[in-house]
């Protein structure tokens, strides 16, 4: 069970991610690949003072089966908040699907879609609550 302050807590690094992406959407722009906007968002948020671990290697086990390298996030922020870093022509729903099921596998308490090829970066942004 979270508290209130951890709850903030993620509210703040929340804010601080959304604001660090939209600084690079300004930068940059949309139209570019998702590998760009993926390290200069790496980039931006160390330069916030954050932990953040790219392409980051998650386990997922099954009946005992344990697959080392099952999937890899496109971004990791303090342990705790995935970023799915997209750049598309459309946000779909197996894109969520594939967040929501990161944030299962991984018992990330947050995530966020971000699809970088919009004109205004805030209507790329889609966040979503894993177990809290």
């Amino acid at each position: 069970m979270r508290t209130g302050g951890q709850e903030e807590s993620l509210i703040k690094l929340g804010e601080s991610i959304i604001g660090a992406a939209i600084k690079v959407h300004s930068h940059l722009g949309p139209g570019l690949l998702e590998s760009v906007y993926e390290a200069c968002l790496v980039h931006e948020l160390r330069q916030r003072g954050l932990a953040v671990e790219a392409q980051r290697i998650v386990p997922v086990q099954y009946e005992g089966l344990v697959l080392d390298s099952a999937f890899r996030l496109d971004v990791l922020v303090e342990d705790r908040v995935v970023l799915e870093i997209k750049s598309v022509n459309q946000l779909l729903p197996i894109h969520k699907a594939q967040l929501i099921s990161y944030l299962r596998l991984g018992n990330f308490p947050l995530g966020y879609l971000m699809n970088f090829n919009e004109v205004h970066m805030r209507q790329g942004i889609k966040r979503v609550v894993g177990k809290l």
